[in-house]
């Protein structure tokens, strides 16, 4: 094995081998995809937030030059398809079942939000279905309507639907409530502040697109699409829409530019154009402008968070308490409105040792795209709780903040801890991550920076946040290993890759185990018909789940392998030891490699009387229980205080991801994720007109996003405790950045403008609303 061979394992830094090829443009995005016969399609979207349909006329539209077809909802009716629902139990307050409104493919009666679905053009070109588009005439009876998930859960507001006594879907409840309120009966303090958490979109390089194809011969769907998990996808429409086995429909995904979990399962243009795809014989093309696609896809975030903090006189706690509103749209579609944050909202005690804790979280309807897992789904909203609470609480006591963390964090003697809202933390140094954090970022030296800043009329501030998640869930993953008669091999993975490198990591697995160059392994996923089974990627799952699946058909390898290698070699399979990809024969120096192992393995004259040719194996892989990847982030911001503009200085990152597979990318997994974070905090925000319900960000003249010179260095250092949840010790990392920098940026920028008597401030910190911030204590103090 040469040198160069030698750097693909476990822990090396290796470049992703996919990166010379989407860089020199030779990635297949949705919208490289252009089939024989492609016909395409626009859809007519309401521009009311709530209103009636009084009528639609297509005729114009239909008569139009090209048009091939237009659709509306009572034409996808009248063919009998089905629809996806949320299944998960839940109730509303009173004990009666949860209203959970199924989302309609074209809505008919009723448009919920300003860019609900409510006709389909299909014509020759683009261009000529937006043309006919103009022409379809939709009368509008325009009702009252709710954008504010404040507003919503007021009693008296507009009723997005009349069949619901209120906006509240249901209720869910977490903890232990008795235990808590004793815990807050006997607190010597008790802190209270309410944080808004500000909805946003996922705004990726390519927004989402689809095209449906039908084969009248097979009877069969196969649809192209940008989606985080395509066998998901595949079974909701074979299951829920059309009805037939999943054998007849087929699912590819190829390059994704970008997900963020926005890309999910269940939006309803795969179904119409698989369903236009049939009616007309013809492949149907979607392609989502980038000035629609706040209207077409499911938004993030988007909570009001009522939290209290309970203390003894010494400053220890003793209880935490939430009271959540959270916002999920129009329609449930699936129970994927559900998981964020109710299924997340376990880790909201953080790294601390909290006795008690309990929740409770109202999810409201209102006249806005539904809500679903974006980036952290749910623990980033839950460390930006707790961070920011034991912030407030730090300044009321007059405890130093770090001196506080410090007299609650679970200790490594503690573990496994059972966090109060249900989660087991398995393993960690939190502790530790925190003293790295202090000492790497010279937070000793801040008074130092604070003064220079001073003098230069800045305000300088500076926040530490100690961050956890819960991440890869006990749910299966697939792998395979194929071995072909050159004694190359495919490797196919069930998990699906939008931008995290998992070509690089996964050959670095199948490295570690079998020493296969990467240049003979050739990777694939993001296909149905070719990848047996998957569940996607979702919730930083790919390495802990896709990772461990790959480990295990790999040692199947290995074991067949050896037999094959004790037959060649006439010797006891017994006495055969696999390293360095050859099979050797215990004290000898007889061995033969793997490739030729995998050559000898489809000729049957060189088998073992009895064994089935081939070498190819897979293997299916659950985790028993979560992971926790945590970490402590320091970030460190300049305020300019004329004009509110925020400024990173430094921004530093101790993570715990587990096992790392490869430094560099998970390095840029944090960078992203920071990003994110980052973006949120200072300009990000889907916003609504109040009274109107107009979407008032539809576009990038409107929804600012973070760039380049909007952040400084980040700096990442590892104290990796690996986990023995799963067969790598991986606890995964796609997510871990993004849960850290909402509270770090957020309370070093309320630390920065403390000094001036600004106490309270919700995102995004822009420079309009700092400066506002700043004038509105100025003249309280004066």
């Amino acid at each position: 094995m040469d040198g160069t061979t030698m750097k693909f394992g476990v822990g090396q830094p290796v470049r992703r081998f996919e990166d010379s090829r989407l860089l020199t443009g030779r990635g297949r995005y949705q919208d490289d995809i252009t089939l024989p016969r492609q016909a395409y399609t626009v859809f007519v979207r309401s521009p009311h937030a709530h209103a009636r349909i009084v009528g639609i006329d297509v005729g114009a539209a239909r008569a139009a030059p090209g048009v091939l077809a237009v659709y509306t909802g009572a034409d996808y009716n009248a063919d009998g398809l089905g629809m996806p629902k949320a299944a998960m139990p839940r109730k509303k307050s009173d004990g009666s079942p949860m209203f959970a409104p199924q989302r309609p493919a074209l809505v008919t009666d009723r448009a919920r939000y300003v860019g609900d679905p409510v006709a389909m053009v299909v014509a020759e070109t683009i261009d000529l279905a937006k043309d006919a588009a103009e022409l379809v005439a939709v009368e509008y009876e325009p009702l009252p309507s709710v954008t504010s998930l404040a507003d919503a859960a007021e009693p008296g507001a507009p009723r997005v639907w009349d069949e619901n006594s209120d906006n509240i879907s249901h209720t869910f409840e977490r903890g232990d409530r008795a235990a808590t309120d004793a815990a807050f009966a006997r607190a010597a303090h008790v802190v209270r502040r309410r944080y808004v958490i500000t909805r946003v979109h996922a705004q990726y390089m390519e927004p989402r697109g689809a095209i449906g194809v039908y084969d009248k011969f097979e009877e069969r769907y196969t649809l192209h699409a940008d989606v985080n998990y395509p066998h998901r996808v595949r079974n909701m429409l074979a299951n829920s829409i059309f009805r037939v086995p999943e054998s007849r429909v087929r699912v590819i995904c190829n390059d994704v530019g970008g997900g963020f979990g926005a890309k999910g399962w269940q939006y309803v243009d795969h179904r119409l154009t698989l369903w236009a795809a049939r009616k007309l014989d013809r492949p149907v093309k979607w392609k989502c402008e980038r000035s629609e696609v706040i209207m077409a896809d499911e938004h993030g975030r988007d909570n009001i968070g009522e939290i209290e903090l309970a203390l003894d006189s010494n400053g220890k706690f003793l209880g935490l308490r939430l009271r959540m509103l959270a916002s999920i749209g129009a329609y449930i579609a699936s129970d994927r409105q559900l998981l964020t944050p109710f299924g997340m909202i376990g880790t909201l005690s953080g790294v601390y040792d909290i006795p008690a804790a309990h929740v409770t979280i109202d999810a409201v309807l209102s006249n806005t795209n539904p809500t679903a897992p974006y980036r952290g789904a749910g623990r980033p909203e839950a460390i930006y709780l707790m961070e920011r609470i034991l912030e407030a609480a730090a300044r009321e006591l007059g405890i130093d903040p770090i001196e506080l963390r410090r007299r609650n964090i679970i200790q490594p003697g503690a573990m496994p801890y059972k966090a109060p809202l249900g989660p087991v933390y398995d393993c960690g140094e939190f502790a530790r991550n925190m003293d790295m954090a202090l000492d790497i970022s010279d937070y000793a030296g801040f008074a130092a920076r604070q003064t220079e800043s001073r003098k230069a009329g800045k305000l300088r501030g500076i926040a530490l946040a100690n961050a956890i998640e819960q991440a890869a869930g006990p749910v299966p993953e697939y792998a395979e290993i194929r071995f072909q008669p050159s004694g190359s091999a495919l490797l196919m993975l069930g998990t699906k890759t939008h931008g995290q490198g998992h070509e690089t990591a996964f050959k670095q697995i199948l490295f570690e185990k079998t020493g296969m160059d990467p240049a003979d392994v050739r990777f694939i996923d993001g296909d149905t018909d070719r990848v047996a089974f998957g569940m996607g990627s979702n919730g930083s799952r790919s390495m802990v789940a896709g990772g461990s699946a790959l480990a295990m058909a790999a040692d199947k390898i290995i074991e067949k392998g050896k037999k094959i290698a004790a037959h060649l070699m006439e010797a006891a399979a017994g006495d055969i030891v696999f390293a360095d990809a050859k099979f050797t024969v215990t004290g000898t120096d007889r061995s033969v490699t793997l490739k030729q192992v995998a050559i000898a393995a489809f000729l049957p004259a060189r088998l073992p009387k009895g064994m089935e040719p081939g070498l190819i194996e897979s293997a299916m892989y659950a985790p028993e229980q979560p992971t926790y990847p945590n970490g402590c982030h320091v970030c460190e911001v300049e305020v300019d205080p004329e004009t509110g503009t925020v400024d990173l200085m430094k921004y530093l990152v101790v993570d715990d991801v587990g096992t790392v597979i490869n430094p560099l990318t998970l390095a840029g997994q944090i960078h992203g994720g920071i990003a994110q974070g980052i973006g949120q905090i200072l300009m990000e925000q889907v916003v609504y007109e109040k009274d109107s319900g107009q979407l008032m960000s539809a576009s990038f003249m409107d929804y600012a996003m973070p760039r380049a010179d909007t952040m400084c260095n980040v700096a990442i250092r590892g104290n990796p405790v690996p986990t023995a949840t799963n067969l790598l010790g991986a606890k995964g990392a796609g997510e871990a950045g993004c849960v850290g920098a909402l509270p770090a940026a957020m309370i070093a920028i309320m630390n920065a403008l403390a000094p001036l008597g600004v106490r309270e401030l919700d995102m995004p910190a822009t420079g309009e609303r700092v400066w506002q911030a700043i004038q509105a204590a100025r003249r309280t103090t004066a």
